[in-house]
């Protein structure tokens, strides 16, 4: 891998929208051995805006392979929708470049196979891809309470995750809504299933069932659902029920509930609160996120870390994370085609 005379982190974007600009650009501008040198977007023009406005000193270019051909880039950072991420991953893997690819990893669990392969040719190439914001604040809350069995063995898990961003019959399907462009996954699905299995394991099985509310928009036909439900299994015996949906008028904030033999937790993730209890207490109440257990937003951060580390570091999630999920998103594709059980296999 080439490196410039300055000894700069040069970095390529590949897809710089709305999550690049507002989410990951400031976090990078804190890294001044970090550079920005090449932008490939959906369209010349919008590469050639984004770097006028947040990079003037990089250049637009028109094809992301052009970008990847380039010789002093160190870092490829994916921020496109999901149904190219499995070609520029493996593409800039073998180019030789660092990969961080934005979530949902790939359009279905061949792809993030495919994915995972590559990262495997290629052990001294860090790849990372983006966690979800939910939950990060209170993440090592949750894992101490479970550790340390306050709620006893978990049993029953709850999950809800309702908007209303699609009620509006007359708006254009958006990208999410599209499976030639988001493939298999679902609503929030993917992402709260990442959260769901790092605090409390694999799932191992699923049941589910999709409803499309409106399915012609402006001459599109929307295939992929509106509202899910999803009945699953954990490998820690505890069963759950997931739900999701973007039809749902006045809709409340997404929440978490386990329930164990001993206490019950529940997560806002809205508003970061946790509350719990144990048998015998009255009634929930809040627990403190002390400050050296609140977590937060340093994703940037974690990657340079990995890649200054020379491969000593390894960030998470991790492309074994992507494909963790992956297999729970394309198992309910499979339960929802078939309307039968599936058992995830690992």
């Amino acid at each position: 891998m080439s490196r410039s005379n300055n000894q700069k982190l040069r970095i390529g974007f590949v897809g710089a929208g709305d999550i690049v600009r507002r989410r990951h650009l400031p976090g990078l501008k804190k890294h001044p051995e970090v550079e920005i040198v090449a932008v490939s977007n959906s369209t010349y023009e919008s590469s050639e805006k984004f770097c006028q406005e947040n990079a003037p000193h990089a250049t637009p270019m028109q094809n992301w392979a052009d970008l990847l051909s380039l010789p002093d880039i160190d870092i490829v950072w994916i921020g496109t929708p999901p149904y190219m991420h499995s070609a520029i991953t493996v593409s800039a893997l073998e180019a030789g470049k660092h990969v961080f690819c934005q979530a949902r990893m790939s359009m279905d669990l061949a792809e993030a196979d495919e994915m995972l392969a590559a990262s495997k040719r290629s052990p001294e190439l860090v790849t990372m891809l983006c966690p979800p914001p939910f939950g990060l604040r209170g993440d090592l809350l949750v894992k101490k309470l479970l550790a340390e069995n306050y709620l006893g063995q978990p049993h029953h898990v709850r999950l809800q995750c309702f908007t209303g961003a699609y009620l509006n019959a007359e708006t254009p399907a958006h990208w999410r809504q599209r499976i030639e462009i988001s493939g298999l996954n679902v609503l929030a699905l993917g992402i709260y299933v990442e959260v769901l299995q790092r605090w409390l394991g694999d799932i191992t099985g699923v049941f589910a069932r999709g409803k499309v509310l409106h399915a012609s928009r402006q001459g599109y036909e929307v295939i992929v659902p509106d509202l899910l439900t999803v009945l699953c299994t954990f490998e820690n015996g505890a069963e759950g029920v997931l739900e999701f949906s973007g039809i749902d008028t006045l809709a409340s904030g997404d929440r978490l509930e386990v329930y164990g033999d001993a206490g019950t937790m529940t997560y806002d993730f809205g508003s970061d609160i946790i509350n719990a209890g144990r048998d015998g207490d009255v009634a929930l109440h809040a627990m403190e996120i002390t400050p050296e257990l609140e977590g937060g937003w340093h994703v940037e951060d974690d990657f340079i870390a990995a890649v200054k580390s020379k491969g000593r570091v390894r960030p998470h999630p991790d492309f074994e994370d992507g494909v963790r999920y992956m297999r729970v998103v394309q198992a309910v594709a499979d339960s929802r085609a078939a309307n039968e059980w599936v058992e995830i296999k690992r």
